[in-house]
């Protein structure tokens, strides 16, 4: 199993209960909490996939199905042993976004497109599968909020343009690059970074 599989595979665990997370604290029955971490796994690399004309991974390889079936029922079984949902939904929804960013990267050089897409398509694959995640669940998407999200996804799929330029292995360009996301989520939260507003403080009131 290569490097690569490995990481779109994690990915997928880390956006299915993250999605699962998501649906019990809506208090959504199995049958919902499925379909919320099946569509946080895939949506955004479904989309990308089908952006760059790519076989969709999950109809090809059923293993990422059973990844999802078994990643949602074992968040079920151990929601309490996870904590506070919220931090545990903070911490899977980080780790996915990082993966997933290197995952869509790569697919984009593989399919030979510039370096501007290729971080967008990794973006994409990051973020869209939990901006569905929100809309399914009646919240607005973190995305389109002022936190800094999809940013950590840009300066981290740049980071790993940036790193090809160097006699680094990809194994270690991919760390570093995953890293990166990571790093800059943790500490947006931590030091309550976020995007300039548009809107003045008496916008924001009313």
């Amino acid at each position: 199993m290569d490097l690569f599989l490995v990481i779109d595979i994690l990915g997928t665990i880390a956006f299915a209960v993250s999605g699962a997370l998501t649906a019990m604290k809506k208090r959504m029955d199995f049958f919902g909490i499925f379909i919320i971490a099946f569509v946080t796994s895939v949506g955004g690399g479904t989309l990308r996939d089908v952006l760059i004309d790519a076989n969709v991974a999950w109809m090809r390889d059923l293993t990422f199905v059973y990844v999802i079936i078994g990643a949602t029922i074992l968040a079920i079984i151990f929601r309490k042993k996870l904590g506070y949902v919220r931090r545990s939904l903070f911490l899977f929804d980080t780790i996915g976004i990082a993966l997933y960013t290197v995952v869509g990267v790569q697919k984009g050089i593989a399919a030979d497109f510039p370096p501007l897409i290729c971080i967008a398509l990794g973006t994409m694959s990051a973020c869209f599968g939990g901006v569905i995640r929100d809309i399914l669940c009646n919240e607005i998407p973190v995305i389109f909020r002022k936190n800094i999200y999809a940013t950590a996804c840009i300066v981290g799929g740049a980071v790993y343009f940036l790193l090809l330029k160097t006699s680094l292995s990809s194994n270690f360009i991919i760390i570093i690059a995953g890293s990166v996301v990571i790093t800059i989520r943790l500490f947006a939260v931590t030091f309550n970074w976020s995007l300039p507003s548009i809107y003045g403080k008496q916008d924001a009131e009313s």
